[in-house]
């Protein structure tokens, strides 16, 4: 669960950014909020890549899962 803890985090710090810009329209906070969805991006993409390598490396490889 550490990912997902690294995720939720990290959105709790752009939140003063998410508010300043939704909430009272500061433009330079806007800019902030860019950065903030292109640094999420790029988390999502290595968390991505990490499952992927993991599924790839476990023994069973692509198997489906049991229901």
């Amino acid at each position: 669960m550490g990912r997902f803890n690294e995720l939720r985090d990290l959105l709790g710090t752009f939140e003063k950014d998410f508010v300043k810009f939704y909430e009272k329209g500061n433009k330079s906070a806007g800019t902030r909020v860019r950065k903030h969805m292109n640094e999420l991006k790029r988390k999502a993409q290595e968390i991505r890549m990490e499952v992927q390598q993991m599924k790839a490396t476990s023994p069973g490889g692509d198997e489906p899962a049991a229901q």
